[in-house]
């Protein structure tokens, strides 16, 4: 039905569509969760590590973790729920422990007489051995001294892809070599999980949280991310999405872009009333990655946050206004999304969060194709609210409003994203020397359409993103004649 990137994508796919199996069956308990991993795996040979047993056994904490239960690595202990709103875990049994050195002697190495990595070792960890450097790992703090002392550049630094790619400093080795993360420090924002090459990192799943609504025949409500388009298929539209969620059981669907109009609205207004109070910047805060981020590493500069809410929480709201008693569920391609609606303050739009990771397994459970079903189309959000999926967009529909309203504030944006450019920017912005005050920032390289959760990657879903938008009735923010539909609907956090 689906197509995948590569094996890891397929793995957690077939795990999440067999929990959501299990919970549609009521058969969710650690012998069939023990069960599954032997359909998932049936051997004789492995195909992916040493050996099936060891697939099997990360087969079944992936299974736990998406069912909701601690991914812990026991098999004699009972099922135990996962309490947190911490949103990334270690399959401790899927961590290769990677075998890395941090610092090593390169060939390049030519064994000169000044030894100036000698020197600068604060720990004595560099020997000279047959006329090179060499370093003993377990005395070696990896200060990293001896390479930036190098004359010949010949000592590299190798870091692990999951430490590396984050932009707080969560990720940490236990002492078995494992990854391990410090909930305190993280963000969730998905960064390793996506990075990991052995898939040791996954997500909480709401997927079987979902299925019991279903069952229980609830009134639910699909809210969509506009970086939906192309992850279910290079030919599937949105309509056709929409179909799929009403074969499902859903009572409709309603574009995140439509509450992207009205954020922007509402965010424009709030950035001309700071910068007319003398404020020296703000920042967006439809990404809550990105607010995340500032929490942890900038916290000094919360109050430049603004205070709209993201398109997210806007449509959960607008929808809970009509439908007080409804079930609404978020499809994105987000991570911290998940923790957001955590979070007392906006617990009253969304009830769960879906990825579309999530979402292809669920429909695949009830045998649902998207490309199989017929279009059923809307007109939910204009050009610009669609635009937000990728970075830059929000910028675009804040501008086209300030044009469309003649508002002589002067509007000096800068767009982001990514971790360690969003460090950099942020670092300029609290020293007072970033030149803008507007910052737009996105957590995932390129924005929500290069997620942690998407089916397929932002090379081919772009071009798909920029077709759907034009395709908008509106041409601008202000066109969208249901941003009516928001009076009454609270756009604060």
């Amino acid at each position: 039905m689906f197509n995948f990137e590569h094996p890891l994508k397929m793995l957690k796919h077939q795990t999440l569509k067999e929990v959501a199996l299990l919970a549609k069956e009521d058969k969710l308990n650690k012998s069939e969760i023990r069960r599954l991993s032997y359909k998932i795996i049936p051997g004789p040979k492995a195909k992916y590590r040493c050996c099936i047993y060891h697939e099997r056994a990360i087969i079944k904490e992936r299974a736990k973790l998406a069912a909701g239960y601690v991914p812990s690595g026991d098999e004699y202990e009972t099922l135990v729920k996962l309490k947190s709103n911490q949103m990334l875990y270690v399959i401790p049994s899927a961590c290769d422990r990677c075998p890395i050195d941090k610092y090593r002697v390169t060939e390049v190495c030519r064994g000169c007489i000044k030894h100036k990595c000698m020197e600068v070792c604060p720990v004595n960890a560099i020997k000279i051995v047959n006329d090179q450097a060499y370093i003993e790992q377990d005395i070696c703090k990896e200060c990293g001294m001896c390479s930036k002392a190098c004359p010949y550049n010949a000592i590299s630094e190798v870091m692990r892809p999951c430490k590396r790619v984050c932009p707080t400093g969560a990720l940490d080795i236990a002492d078995d070599r494992r990854a391990m993360i410090k909930e305190e420090k993280c963000i969730n924002c998905g960064a390793c999980m996506d990075i990991c090459p052995f898939g040791a990192i996954s997500d909480r799943s709401y997927i079987t949280d979902v299925v019991k609504a279903l069952k229980n025949q609830k009134e639910i409500y699909a809210v969509v991310a506009p970086a939906i388009t192309g992850q279910f298929g290079p030919g599937v539209t949105v309509g056709q999405v929409r179909s799929a969620f009403l074969q499902l059981g859903f009572k409709g669907m309603v574009e995140a872009a439509c509450g992207a109009d009205a954020v922007t609205v509402h965010e424009a207004n709030e950035f001309v009333e700071r910068m007319e109070e003398g404020q020296g910047y703000m920042t967006n805060s439809c990404c809550p990655g990105f607010i995340n981020f500032i929490e942890v590493m900038f916290p000094d500069q919360k109050d430049k946050i603004s205070s709209t809410v993201s398109p997210m929480i806007a449509t959960g709201r607008l929808i809970k206004k009509a439908k007080p008693e409804a079930v609404v569920v978020f499809v994105g391609p987000c991570i911290a999304k998940k923790t957001e609606i955590t979070n007392p303050s906006l617990k009253d739009a969304i009830d769960y969060v879906m990825t579309f990771e999530e979402m292809a397994a669920l429909f695949d459970a009830y045998n649902i194709d998207p490309e199989g079903c017929q279009s059923v189309d809307s007109n939910d959000a204009s050009l610009y609210g669609r635009g937000f999926a990728q970075s830059g967009g929000l910028t675009a529909a804040v501008q086209n409003y300030i044009e469309d309203k003649n508002i002589s504030i002067e509007f000096k944006p800068i767009k982001v994203s990514g971790g360690m450019e969003l460090k950099k920017t942020m670092s300029l912005a609290k020293a007072g020397k970033l030149g803008c005050n507007f910052i737009e920032g996105m957590m995932c390289s390129g924005g929500c359409i290069g997620g942690p959760a998407t089916l397929v990657s932002m090379l081919k879903s772009k071009p798909q993103l920029v077709k759907f938008s034009n395709s908008s009735e509106g041409k601008s923010v202000l066109s969208n004649e249901k941003l009516k539909d928001f009076d009454g609907v609270n756009l604060e956090r």
